[in-house]
């Protein structure tokens, strides 16, 4: 008899929290109570994924080229001023590791993007080897990115 109406008690409380929410009727006849803060939460999971996305994008497979590895570090300055003088598009990336200073240069996605700035920048260090390298680079996904564009290679 208690578990009776114990069961009839919390059944009932339990229409009263459904009856609080909103209500939609389905074509069938049947009534679909839904609570509004569902639609705030996918909204916030969507900006979430979105930015995730966005900042995967901006790392991916490429290559870069390795100008300069030596221990004049005057040198080192005035070939990256150089760089940046004559290819403001493309970004030098310079670190010091004992007793060498090295400089990498631009972040390119396609080989070939990257052999026609090997032989210009060959020619601008008059002759000097310049090797392509396979690295991770980075790109800048820009205003038009579509996050769909990305869940297939993520999914697999």
């Amino acid at each position: 008899m208690i578990k009776t109406v114990l069961f009839l008690l919390c059944f009932f409380s339990c229409v009263g929290v459904g009856k609080a929410q909103s209500s939609d009727t389905l074509s069938s006849g049947i009534i679909v109570f839904s609570d509004f803060r569902l639609g705030v939460i996918g909204q916030r999971e969507s900006a979430i994924n979105t930015s995730i996305l966005k900042y995967k994008a901006q790392f991916v497979k490429g290559y870069r080229l390795m100008i300069l590895n030596t221990q004049d570090r005057n040198y080192a300055f005035k070939v990256r001023t150089q760089l940046l003088q004559n290819f403001p598009e493309q970004k030098p990336y310079m670190w010091y590791v004992s007793p060498y200073i090295r400089l990498k240069f631009g972040n390119f996605q396609t080989k070939e993007e990257a052999e026609v700035y090997q032989k210009k920048i060959s020619k601008m260090l008059d002759g000097a080897n310049i090797y392509l390298l396979n690295e991770t680079i980075e790109i800048n996904p820009g205003a038009d990115f579509d996050p769909e564009s990305m869940r297939e290679v993520t999914l697999q």
